[in-house]
């Protein structure tokens, strides 16, 4: 009997190389168990921020579901594409990029009517590269795979851009990926992201009681890896200070107009990882950037 390996969980540095691969891989493989554990909870087409269920529909992060219509919106780290379809119900154009071919096999498996698309396909009306809806159906949602930080698109092609816990957290260099984003969205263009809340980094990542205590520092930003026995890293995520995310903002050429920190509501009686009624009643999970390109 083959016993599989477990990997082992470290905190060292991760290069942008290393943890694209290592993010690819673990989506792929993953992709079935998370739509399966969480697809619920987003549903097929909502659009949430993050675990506490703050909902796009209600929160109006970017802009006034009413003004959407006939918007061209990018989602980056799309997953199974529920974002986009919420905003293709509110008459916007979105495209859902994410790095995971399976995640996108979701997506289409919810239904696009779109076919994922990835560098060797035709280039779409945004100068994207890749087929556009499937022959038959109407594309509402077009899917492309591609990393985050080599967006492609052409400079200022898009209205709007968004991403619910997509890339920036996985990312190595977030401000390469903000800067991508800053070249393909439009002067005075909007940019809301979500992110793990900086201030998690310092506690354990446990929904009960033992994830109440302090257990590591919040100014260590050294990245947590998780490795094969061989020492190749197959998880990888980096930590930064809200002080950081704030520059790195800035350091795109965006301009910081809210910084939403979702509280824990009432209905939401689920845990996910480290989030749960518990912990999110007493310290914030999620961090919402709301930025516009000037």
């Amino acid at each position: 009997m083959i016993q599989e390996y477990e990997p082992e969980a470290t905190r060292r540095a991760a290069s942008d190389t290393e943890s694209s691969r290592a993010s690819r891989g673990w989506w792929d493989r993953n992709a079935d168990e998370y739509q399966n554990d969480h697809g619920a909870f987003l549903g097929d087409d909502r659009f949430v921020w993050g675990p506490e269920g703050l909902d796009e529909a209600e929160a109006g992060l970017l802009g006034p579901a009413t003004e959407l219509k006939g918007r061209r919106v990018l989602e980056i780290g799309a997953g199974a594409a529920q974002c986009s379809r919420w905003l293709a119900a509110q008459g916007a154009h979105p495209v859902a990029l994410d790095l995971s071919h399976r995640q996108l096999q979701h997506a289409l498996r919810i239904g696009t009517g779109a076919e994922p698309t990835g560098p060797d396909g035709s280039t779409g009306p945004d100068g994207s590269t890749g087929r556009g809806p499937a022959p038959g159906v109407s594309g509402r949602v077009e899917l492309v795979e591609a990393d985050a930080g080599a967006l492609p698109f052409r400079d200022a092609s898009f209205d709007l851009a968004c991403s619910a816990y997509g890339a920036i957290p996985f990312v190595a260099d977030p401000v390469w990926v903000l800067r991508e984003v800053r070249r393909v969205l439009r002067p005075g263009g909007r940019w809301v992201f979500s992110v793990t809340h900086p201030i998690r980094w310092a506690f354990p990542d446990e929904p009960g009681p033992e994830g109440l205590s302090v257990g590591a520092s919040y100014f260590d930003r050294t990245p947590y890896v998780e490795q094969d026995e061989t020492g190749r890293a197959v998880y990888v995520e980096h930590h930064r200070t809200l002080g950081d995310r704030v520059r790195d903002v800035a350091a795109a050429g965006f301009r910081l107009v809210d910084l939403v920190e979702p509280e824990w509501p009432e209905w939401n009686s689920q845990e996910w990882g480290g989030w749960s009624p518990l912990r999110g009643n007493l310290i914030p999970g999620t961090a919402i950037f709301v930025c516009v390109a000037d």
